[in-house]
C-alpha cells in the first residue's frame, strides 16, 4: 500500500504556497520532473538536500483518495495521481535547475535549452480546482442515467467529460487529461450510487 504524504521544508505551513499563489500570482511558478514511477518519495528526498530552501518552495506529490475491500469492509487509502511526477514550486527558476543537476533519479525535466518550462496558468487553476490546497483529489459520487455519468458531488463535478472509463466494482474512473504537453491517463475514486 502506498501513503500519500505532502512534503514541505519544517518552517512551511501546510496550505501556505497554494493559498499565496491564488493570491499573489504567478510569483512562484509551479514545475514537474518525470522521474522512474515508486520513486517519487526519494527524489523528493533528494530535492529537500540538495536545493536550497530558499529556491525550493515546497515539493510535493499530488494524490486521490480510493474505496478498497479488505477485511471485509471498505476502507479509504490514497494514491499517488501522476505516478512517475514530481511536482516543485519555486520563485527562481535558474537556481532550480542548477540545484537539480545532482539529484539521481530523474528522467526527464519539461525544459528547452537551459530554461526550465513552468506549467501553464490553466494547468495550475487546473490542479488546484481538483486537489485543492492540498492536492488530494477527494472521492466523487455520482450515478448512471441513459449511459451518462452524473456527478452529485465531489471534485469530478462539471468534469464529465474527462471520464473516459468507469470500474464500478472498483469504484473508480479513468480520465484523460490535457497536463505536461500530453494526453495522462489518471484514475480517481468515484462511488456509483445508482443506475437510472
Amino acid at each position: 500500500m502506498y501513503l500519500c504524504r505532502h512534503f514541505f521544508h519544517a518552517d512551511m505551513a501546510k496550505p501556505t504556497l497554494f493559498t499565496e499563489y491564488k493570491e499573489r500570482g504567478r510569483s512562484h511558478m509551479w514545475y514537474v520532473i518525470q522521474v522512474r514511477t515508486g520513486t517519487e518519495r526519494e527524489i523528493i528526498r533528494q530535492c529537500q538536500t540538495v536545493i536550497p530552501k530558499e529556491t525550493l518552495e515546497k515539493s510535493f506529490l499530488p494524490c486521490f483518495e480510493e474505496m478498497k475491500r479488505y477485511q471485509g469492509a471498505w476502507h479509504k487509502e490514497q494514491k499517488l495521481l501522476f505516478p512517475g511526477y514530481v511536482f516543485l514550486i519555486s520563485g527562481d527558476p535558474e537556481q532550480l535547475y542548477r540545484s537539480l543537476k545532482p539529484v539521481i533519479g530523474l528522467t526527464k525535466l519539461l525544459k528547452t535549452g537551459d530554461q526550465i518550462i513552468s506549467l501553464t496558468e490553466s494547468e495550475i487553476q487546473f490542479l488546484l480546482r481538483f486537489g485543492g490546497t492540498e492536492q488530494l483529489v477527494k472521492m466523487s459520487t455520482g450515478f448512471v442515467e441513459q449511459d451518462q455519468i452524473i456527478i452529485l458531488d465531489g471534485p469530478l463535478k462539471g468534469m464529465e467529460g474527462y471520464i473516459k472509463k468507469i470500474d464500478r466494482h472498483r469504484r473508480e474512473a479513468s480520465l484523460e487529461l490535457p497536463m505536461f504537453g500530453r494526453i495522462l491517463d489518471v484514475k480517481v475514486g468515484l462511488e456509483i450510487i445508482g443506475k437510472k
